[in-house]
């Protein structure tokens, strides 16, 4: 019987440099698309999946992410004294179990694989997700989740995958496909940033990931790969070809790249419209706007 995947590894050790001077005081995890921070969207979707351990490779001056998920009695106090109970809801759904979440340190920026790496002890010899915050994923059914399913059907090493156009390839980890099943297709190959004209294809791989315990024995012995560090793609790669395999995954849902500021600012507006309470004003905002921007034309 295959292993459930109940463990999920959330890199976060990065300095966010691309959001200076906001993330000189807070990590970039904590910035908010409307009023839930980066962090909460991955989390929600975690638990969706059936994910039970939490574990967070993290890099000093992360301590608000730390006291982001810890209980705050003082505040749960004054709502319960102005009965604010819509709002004590909210608060509990930022509260994690004592013992379900841990805390790595990365002490030096070597790179995703190397974050991975960093929590072999606590993943043992257990399939495990890692999921990468500043990609959100909107969808009715959460990227973790329907890849969840799918490896419960095919085992091995799983990434989600979005076609991208062919000249943005040179920013992803691209696939080599060897056969297309439509949402799941088996990979013959991996490459990570490669030049536009030598892309395999334009199947690039996006931060959700399920991954075999063997790809920690592989980064265990890898070198520094493209950018000087050591990439998680090189070992997933080693999988390829293996009993098992590995299988990228085109998810339902639209993903928004917030770790750049014009894609955060798209997933602001994506999910502000989502939202009963905000969408007529917002709306009406976005439509004087665009008149405005006419009218000056």
């Amino acid at each position: 019987m295959r292993k459930k995947v109940t463990k999920a590894i959330f890199p976060v050790a990065g300095l966010g440099t691309r959001f200076l001077p906001a993330t000189k005081a807070i990590p970039k995890e904590i910035m908010t698309l409307v009023d839930r921070p980066l962090i909460q969207y991955a989390i929600d979707e975690a638990r969706e999946a059936g994910i039970k351990e939490f574990i967070f490779v993290t890099s000093r001056g992360k301590s608000a992410l730390e006291d982001y998920f810890d209980h705050a009695p003082q505040l749960e106090q004054e709502l319960r004294k102005k009965d604010k109970k819509d709002l004590m809801q909210v608060l509990k759904s930022t509260y994690m179990d004592s013992g379900a979440i841990a805390y790595i340190r990365q002490h030096r920026a070597l790179g995703l694989g190397h974050a991975v790496h960093c929590a072999r002890r606590l993943i043992a010899n257990e399939p495990f997700a890692v999921i990468l915050p500043d990609d959100v994923i909107d969808g009715e059914q959460g990227c973790l989740k329907q890849m969840v399913d799918a490896y419960e059907e095919t085992g091995g090493c799983m990434v989600a995958a979005m076609e991208v156009p062919p000249e943005k390839a040179s920013s992803y980890g691209v696939l080599d496909v060897a056969d297309d099943m439509g949402s799941l297709v088996s990979v013959k190959g991996m490459v990570e940033k490669p030049k536009a004209e030598e892309a395999p294809s334009n199947l690039a791989v996006i931060g959700r990931y399920i991954l075999t315990p063997s790809v920690l024995r592989n980064l265990s012995k890898q070198d520094a790969g493209a950018g000087g560090e050591i990439q998680l793609t090189d070992a997933i790669a080693k999988e390829i070809g293996g009993e098992q395999g590995v299988y990228g995954f085109r998810f339902r849902g639209q993903r928004y790249d917030c770790g750049s500021k014009s894609g955060f600012l798209q997933a602001t507006v994506a999910f502000g419209l989502a939202r009963d309470e905000l969408r007529d004003d917002l709306m009406a905002y976005l439509d004087e706007l665009a008149a405005t921007r006419k009218a000056a034309e």
